[in-house]
């Protein structure tokens, strides 16, 4: 009986390894060009500028900050909030702009990826996802300001994770699979950070912008429900059959619901905790 089992538990094995494999092989895209652009020819930039990131936020920054009165970048994060917001509306309007891109989206919604597509938007949607990737990797300022106005506390789990999270998902997505149907996900998320940054534009003017500044709640909000648009976009794909790199879409689907629970567990903590200390 126990060989049998053991024999059933080896087949099991060997078929999913065998599963796993073929569909690598059947999701991956490798492009010449695009795999020669900055970050994009081997990991090990993306590891190093992570690796860096974290060192600083994480040990060397504070230990330079320790005996040090806060930075005053007050110019420089108003300049970096308007650039960002304006850079994830650039990103939207490159759907609306781009000729065809909006139809061409639409009409391969749910199709096989083509073996003859239309090379001049498939090329415009791999520099718009590497502008999304670098996106990512300018968003890991948002840490560095933190820890130069001795705000450690802001460092948090959450942060840190998102931000490494971001830059690494983004750069496996144009590496490895490239393909239109996820590009909603991008979309909403661009959307979402024209408004955070807006946010943190306001915020960063002074306290006279306090009272203006009642949706932060909001913001948050808006935040966990781009978890559940992404989360349900993907699950609706995967159950009309479409043509997608399943290992990327679970993937996807995993890490977004992490991130579900992370963000529900801060807006308890900070939302919910606030309102019991006002009643």
């Amino acid at each position: 009986m126990a060989n049998v089992t053991q024999g059933s538990l080896n087949n099991f094995i060997s078929e999913t390894y065998d599963h796993i494999r073929i569909l690598f092989k059947e999701e991956i895209i490798f492009d010449e060009e695009v795999d020669s652009w900055p970050f994009m020819s081997t990991p090990w930039p993306v590891i190093l500028t992570l690796s860096i990131y974290l060192l600083f936020v994480l040990k060397v920054g504070p230990a330079i900050m320790e005996n040090r009165k806060p930075l005053n970048v007050k110019y420089v994060i108003l300049l970096y909030n308007a650039g960002q917001s304006l850079y994830n509306a650039w990103l939207i309007s490159l759907l609306f702009t781009t000729p065809g891109a909006l139809s061409q989206y639409f009409i391969n919604f749910c199709y096989t990826y083509s073996e003859n597509p239309n090379l001049y938007l498939l090329f415009e949607l791999y520099k718009a996802s590497w502008y999304f990737f670098l996106s990512k990797v300018i968003d890991l300022l948002d840490t560095v300001f933190f820890v130069l106005r001795k705000k450690q506390s802001q460092v948090t789990f959450l942060h840190v994770y998102h931000h490494i999270n971001m830059v690494i998902t983004t750069w496996a997505y144009l590496r490895f699979i490239k393909r239109e149907k996820l590009m909603f996900c991008a979309l909403i998320n661009c959307f979402v950070h024209v408004i955070m940054y807006s946010y943190y534009f306001l915020s960063a003017l002074g306290p006279q912008m306090q009272k203006y500044l009642w949706w932060k709640k909001y913001l948050t909000r808006l935040q966990i429900f781009q978890f559940m648009v992404i989360i349900g976009y993907n699950i609706s794909m995967y159950y009309f059959n479409c043509n997608i790199p399943k290992l990327f879409m679970f993937y996807v689907i995993l890490d977004t619901v992490l991130f579900l629970y992370l963000f529900c567990l801060f807006y308890k903590r900070t939302y919910e905790k606030n309102v019991k200390k006002t009643t």
